[in-house]
């Protein structure tokens, strides 16, 4: 059993905390925010959790420190703690495009960072489209990924907007180091529908003419069944689709993610991608250090 702090008392925060509560191996004990009157301190109190408005600085004079902090701020903010936890001994798993760590997506490639002090959950976009990048470029190589993350306006907050840029530039690099493509772009569109619309993300692969497309989508579906573990409701929106493009067969798969509805609404899939993940990650690491 790990125990763990949460760095960041908004909503990421507070739907992590619902989520690591529920967890038989990890233990959450701590939230730190910057807002005495934040909602999620005061949610994170009504649940037996010690809670401090002055941030890390809080967190870091406690008596006994955490195994564990989820960082659920923003990229900035981690950039400036990161050397602090390392400091204090604490492992890091960064739910910001930081990218401090290792970029990781659970049933990936978290594997081979296991022993890292700072794990890097990329962005919800890179969270919902890497493995799909991955389950083709394991099958056939793939020279060009391209990635549109669509999700709702009323699911982007201040955290998210500020951290536009580095979404886009984060995501892309493990669309090609982590998804396996030559080349990756990742474009993200913040829908103003109302009433809000589920994340919906559209992959784009172009692989050779000759690649063997019922490899491609039995891998697809195997993926798919893998993340669905973790994030119940990531889910194809119909078969995978194949054309060609010039001299190259373009894959087209089509998903969405609906939400756990801990403590977010069901439409903010993409934020529930992140803390299903950090979840998945925590949980990983703590059964790893029982061997």
């Amino acid at each position: 059993m790990l125990s763990a702090a949460i760095v960041g008392s908004g909503n990421i925060g507070t739907d992590l905390m619902y989520k690591l509560l529920r967890s038989p191996v990890i233990e959450p004990r701590w939230m730190a925010g910057i807002d005495p009157d934040s909602p999620g301190l005061e949610r994170a109190a009504a649940h037996g959790l010690a809670v401090g408005s002055s941030g890390v600085d809080w967190l870091l004079g406690q008596e006994v420190l955490p195994d564990i902090v989820f960082e659920a701020t923003s990229a900035a903010v981690h950039r400036a703690n990161a050397p602090r936890y390392a400091a204090a001994g604490i492992r890091a798993v960064d739910l910001t495009p930081a990218a401090v760590g290792p970029a990781v997506v659970p049933d990936v490639n978290l594997g081979a960072h296991r022993d890292a002090g700072n794990l890097n959950l990329i962005t919800c976009g890179g969270q919902a489209t890497i493995p799909m990048v991955h389950a083709v470029s394991r099958v056939t190589p793939v020279s060009y990924a391209e990635i549109v993350a669509t999700v709702a306006s009323r699911s982007a907050g201040p955290g998210t907007r500020a951290n536009i840029d580095e979404f886009t530039r984060t995501t892309s690099r493990g669309l090609e180091t982590i998804g396996g493509a030559a080349r990756g772009k990742a474009i993200i569109v913040l829908n103003p529908a109302e009433p809000p619309l589920v994340m919906r993300d559209t992959i784009f692969c172009a692989v050779s003419p000759d690649a063997d497309q019922g490899v491609i989508v039995k891998s697809i579906e195997d993926r798919i069944s893998e993340i669905s573990v973790y994030v119940p409701g990531y889910r194809l929106l119909d078969e995978p689709q194949f054309d060609m493009v010039g001299d190259l067969l373009r894959v087209g798969i089509f998903i969405e993610v609906e939400g756990a509805g801990d403590y977010l609404p069901k439409y903010a899939g993409n934020l529930d991608i992140m803390t299903a993940a950090a979840t998945r990650v925590g949980e990983e690491l703590a059964r790893s250090s029982d061997h």
